[in-house]
C-alpha cells in the first residue's frame, strides 16, 4: 500500500546540536512510518544561516536530496554550487560523495532527505578526522586507524592450555 505523507500534515522537531551553526528541523522518520526496507527519509527544513549535518560522506549507503522549497549552498568535493527549488542531488558512496548544505539566505530550505540503509554504513567527516559506525552512532576518531594485526600477537594465551598444542611439537 503507498503511504502518502503532506507536508502541511508534518511536525518538525529541532535538531539537538550543541554548535549553534548546525540548526535544522527534521520530521519524524518517515521510513518507519512506511515501513520502508532498505531507505531512511526525512523532510528536514534548514534554517537561514545555518548548517546542515558536518561535511561527511558514507561508506555504505547513497543518499539524494530533493529540494522543495528555498535555496541552500552544496559544498562537495568539486566545490561549492546553489542548489534551488526542484533540484534533486544524488550523492555516491564513498568520498567523492562528500556533503553539506549551508543555507545563505533569509528563507529556510526545506528538503527531502533520502538514503539507502544495506546493515551497518561507516560515515566519515573529513573536516573532523571522525568515523561513525551507523545505526549504533559509535564515533571514533580516524587517526588512530591501525593495522589489522595490532595487538594480536600470542592469540594462544586466551585459550585454555588443553586445547592448545605446542606449536613445537609438530604435527
Amino acid at each position: 500500500m503507498a503511504s502518502i505523507f503532506k507536508l502541511k500534515d508534518l511536525s518538525f522537531e529541532h535538531s539537538k546540536s550543541p554548535i549553534p551553526e548546525f540548526l535544522w528541523h527534521t520530521s519524524p522518520n518517515l521510513s518507519k512510518a512506511a515501513d520502508a526496507q532498505h531507505i531512511q527519509f526525512y523532510v528536514r527544513s534548514l534554517d537561514s544561516g545555518k548548517f546542515s549535518f558536518p561535511y561527511h560522506f558514507h561508506r555504505n549507503a547513497e543518499e539524494l536530496f530533493v529540494i522543495l522549497s528555498g535555496s541552500a549552498m552544496l559544498r562537495t568535493p568539486d566545490g561549492f554550487r546553489e542548489l534551488t527549488e526542484g533540484d534533486v542531488v544524488f550523492f555516491e558512496m564513498g568520498s567523492s560523495g562528500a556533503h553539506q548544505l549551508y543555507n545563505h539566505t533569509d528563507k529556510p530550505c526545506v528538503f527531502v532527505d533520502i538514503r539507502t540503509t544495506a546493515g551497518i554504513d561507516v560515515c566519515e567527516y573529513p573536516d573532523s578526522g571522525k568515523i561513525n559506525i551507523l545505526p549504533y552512532q559509535e564515533i571514533y576518531q580516524g587517526q588512530d586507524k591501525v593495522g589489522y594485526y595490532l595487538n594480536e600477537d600470542k592469540p594462544a594465551e586466551k585459550w585454555p592450555p588443553e586445547i592448545i598444542r605446542d606449536a613445537a611439537a609438530g604435527d
